[in-house]
């Protein structure tokens, strides 16, 4: 008996499928535009817009390319392509950030961590509604002062 209980946990762990790989119809896949009136920032701060789409690039690889454009109209765009594991793949330009890491633990919800020169930087942990038409971001990271802090954004899917 004492032999029964170690191997029937073996073959349970074994057993136990991997975890999938998000299919290339996600949820997240398509354009998204932030709603720039309920950022938590100033007014006179906030962009005019950012948009943001994720595409899928093959290879078990996405694509995502970020749109902003800033108060004084100028267009800041970063493009990335990383497969979905977690592992860090280049920003380009590089702008604010120069790496993310990428992974979808379930089909509603995406973390991306960013980076600059190896320091650490943002995480941001992306949450679809059920109906898919409304991604809430919550973006965690570091004060200048040293705490950390929290703030949200909506993004609404474009047709």
């Amino acid at each position: 008996m004492k032999l029964a209980v170690p191997i029937l946990l073996c073959a349970i762990m074994f057993s136990a499928e991997a975890p999938a790989a998000p299919q290339s119809s996600s949820p997240f896949l398509g354009r998204w535009s932030v709603d720039v009136a309920k950022l938590p920032l100033p007014p006179e701060q906030r962009p005019k817009s950012a948009t943001m789409t994720f595409s899928d690039a093959g290879g078990g690889k996405w694509t995502t390319v970020v749109d902003i454009v800033a108060p004084d109209g100028s267009v800041v765009r970063s493009v990335s392509t990383y497969p979905l594991d977690g592992t860090p793949s280049p920003v380009t330009p590089d702008g604010e950030y120069d790496h993310v890491a990428i992974t979808m633990p379930i089909p509603n919800v995406l973390i991306m961590a960013l980076s600059k020169q190896g320091t650490p930087g943002t995480t941001r942990i992306f949450t679809l509604s059920p109906d898919g038409k409304t991604d809430i971001e919550t973006h965690v990271y570091q004060t200048a002062q040293g705490p950390l802090s929290m703030k949200t954004a909506e993004w609404k899917r474009l047709p």
